[in-house]
C-alpha cells in the first residue's frame, strides 16, 4: 500500500515535467512525432521501469516502417497505456473520451500531440470527430483505439463497439489487433494499488486488410479482429 501511494505521487509529478517537457517539443513539431517518440514513449518507459513491471512483446515484424495503422487493442487496466506508448515503435494518435482531453496539463499536450477527443454522449460530434481521425489517417497517421469502449474488469474480452470499425472501412487502413495479457493483475480497473510482481505479454498481430470493405462488411470484420485478440489469449 505505501509503496503505491509513493508511486501514484511519482506518477503525477514525473507527467507534470513531461507535460512541460512536451510542450516545449510541441513548439517545433507539427505532426506528432516528437512528442511521441521523445515525450510520450520515454514517459511511458520510466513509469514501468519505476513499478518494477516486466513484459513481453511479440509479433512487432508483423509493422511495416511508414505505413499508416488502425491499432485495435484489447484494454484491462489504465497499464495499457504505458505497456503501448513504450512498446509500439509507430507515432500513433489515442482515440479516447473527450473527458480525458479535459485532465490539466495532459490534456492540452494529448491535443497538440493529435489525439482524437470523442463525445460519446453527443452522435454529431462524435461523428465529427471520427471524420477528423479519418482524415488524418488518410495523411498518413495511425490511431489506436480500444473497441471495448472502457476497461475489462476481470481480464476478459468484452463486446466491441462499432465505432472504431466504421472509421476502418472509411478511411480504408488496415486494422493491426494487438493484445495484451496480464495488466489486469498489475493493476484492476478501479484500482490504484500496484502488483509489481505481475508480467505482462504484448502480442501484435498480422494487419488485416479493410481496403474493399462496405460497412456491410462490418460485422465480418469485428468477428475477425475478436478471433486474433482470443487466439494471442489462448497461447497463455
Amino acid at each position: 500500500m505505501i509503496r503505491s501511494f509513493f508511486f501514484n505521487i511519482f506518477l503525477v509529478i514525473h507527467t507534470i515535467i513531461f507535460c512541460l517537457w512536451g510542450f516545449m517539443l510541441s513548439l517545433f513539431d507539427d505532426g506528432g512525432k516528437k512528442l511521441h517518440f521523445f515525450g510520450a514513449m520515454p514517459w511511458a518507459r520510466v513509469i514501468l521501469w519505476i513499478s518494477g513491471v516486466k513484459g513481453s512483446v511479440s509479433g512487432l515484424d508483423n509493422l511495416q516502417t511508414g505505413k499508416p495503422y488502425i491499432f485495435m487493442s484489447n484494454h484491462q487496466s489504465y497499464f495499457d497505456i504505458f505497456v503501448l506508448l513504450a512498446n509500439i515503435p509507430v507515432a500513433f494518435k489515442f482515440i479516447m473520451k473527450q473527458e480525458l482531453m479535459k485532465i490539466f496539463l495532459l490534456g492540452p499536450i494529448m491535443r497538440r500531440a493529435g489525439y482524437i477527443g470523442l463525445e460519446r454522449k453527443d452522435p454529431r460530434k462524435a461523428v465529427k470527430s471520427m471524420n477528423r481521425a479519418a482524415e488524418k489517417i488518410r495523411n498518413g497517421a495511425s490511431v489506436l483505439i480500444f473497441p471495448e469502449g472502457t476497461r475489462s474488469p476481470d481480464g476478459r474480452l468484452q463486446t466491441f463497439k462499432k465505432g472504431g470499425f466504421h472509421l476502418a472501412v472509411k478511411s480504408g487502413c488496415d486494422i493491426v489487433p494487438v493484445y495484451i495479457q496480464g495488466t489486469h493483475r498489475i493493476v484492476p480497473k478501479g484500482s490504484f494499488r500496484i502488483n509489481n510482481k505481475g508480467m505482462y505479454k504484448l502480442y501484435i498481430g498480422s494487419p488485416i486488410q479493410v481496403k474493399g470493405c462496405k460497412k456491410k462488411d462490418i460485422p465480418k470484420l469485428m468477428d475477425r479482429v475478436r478471433d486474433a485478440m482470443l487466439n494471442f489469449r489462448l497461447r497463455d
